[in-house]
Formats: structure tokens, sequence, C-alpha cells
């Protein structure tokens, strides 16, 4: 990779719909068969978010670590998952290091690709892997689909008065984070759990 002495292994594919373990332990193995040092997914998910607005990407891993050198949350989740949480399990469970990128993309367009999405989470991973990126196709990608959706929404009274609301609630959010000083994630987390422990000894 530009400006870094470590070289970037890519995988682009589809979700598989079978052998979700031997798909996962075919990366895993080729993984330690070149050395990775860490294993970086990215992907997409639809939220209540403004097309308008820097679009929010969200990290997180499981090793403690990864969590502090990296700057990210450590996952807590536990409900259903797809390929990218089998995948990490495995990495886990091998001690191969793995985090895992987000970027949030509008629900109300969700059928369209968005490089503005990608582009976030592009300049989110190099972050992470020190090395710097020439993305000027990816940024005029970006300004175009902010632009045509931008089209679309106005021609349309109840959308754009749904993403104007959206919009003031983004806003706000981020005046929130500016002004305030918010515990972290984890401190949240963990002030809840402790929460629903007394609640619990309570009953």
């Amino acid at each position: 990779m530009p400006g870094g002495a470590r070289d970037a292994v890519i995988l682009v594919g589809v979700e598989p719909q079978l052998k979700w373990r031997t798909f996962a332990s075919e990366i895993v193995g080729i993984a330690r068969e070149l050395d990775v040092g860490l294993v970086l997914t990215l992907g997409a998910l639809l939220a209540d978010v403004p097309h308008t607005r820097p679009v929010r990407v969200t990290g997180t891993a499981a090793n403690p670590e990864l969590v502090a050198r990296l700057g990210l949350e450590r996952s807590r989740y536990e409900g259903p998952t797809g390929i990218v949480g089998v995948l990490h399990d495995a990495c886990n469970k091998a001690s191969v290091a793995s985090a895992s990128l987000w970027a949030a993309v509008p629900h109300y367009v969700a059928a369209t690709p968005s490089p503005k999405a990608t582009l976030a989470l592009v300049e989110r991973a190099a972050d992470l892997l020190s090395t710097s990126l020439v993305a000027t196709d990816l940024e005029i990608a970006s300004a175009a689909y902010e632009r045509q959706v931008s089209e679309v929404v106005a021609s349309d009274e109840d959308v754009s008065a749904y993403v104007g609301r959206l919009e003031e609630s983004a806003d706000e959010d981020e005046e929130l984070l500016e002004g305030t000083d918010l515990p972290s994630g984890e401190t949240l987390v963990a002030e809840l759990e402790k929460f629903l422990r007394e609640q619990h000894r309570g009953d």
C-alpha cells in the first residue's frame, strides 16, 4: 500500500448461502498462510440517516487490545448473524486479529449503491492501516450520488419533508456530541449491565 510497509489482500465476493464454516475456515487458512496481521471486513447497514450529511462509520472488534489500539468499540452483539459474524468468530478462535467497519446508508435509497458510503469506508480503513490513498474517482462519484439523490428527493414533497426531519435530527446529534464529554460505548454498556444486575437482585 502507498506510504506503508505492508500489502493488502482484498477479497470481494457475495455472501455464501451454504457452507459458511467452510468459507470462513478457508479465509482464516489463507490469512495464516500469508501471515495476515489484521482481517478487516467492510460493510454497510440501512439506517435513519440523511444522504446530505457525512457518513457515520462505526467499527467493532472482539479483542480488547485491538479495540484500544484502533479506537474501536468492543462487539457485544449476541443476536442472529451473517457471514461476517461467522468469519470474525472463526478468526477469534484461530487467534487471527479481526475488526469490522460499517457505514450507515439512508434506508430510503436502499436499492442504490452508495459511493459516498464506500468513500467513507475506504478513508476509515486507510486511517486504520496507517496509509494514504488517492480516491479522486470515489470523491467525484460521491458528489454525483448526493446531487442525484437530492434531485429525486426534491421532486417528492413527502420524502423531502422526511429527509428534512432526518437532517435536523442528525444536526442535533452532532451538536450534542460536540458539546458534551460523553462516556464511551463500553462504559455505557457496563453501566447498563450493572443496572440490570441490580434490578435482578432486587426482584
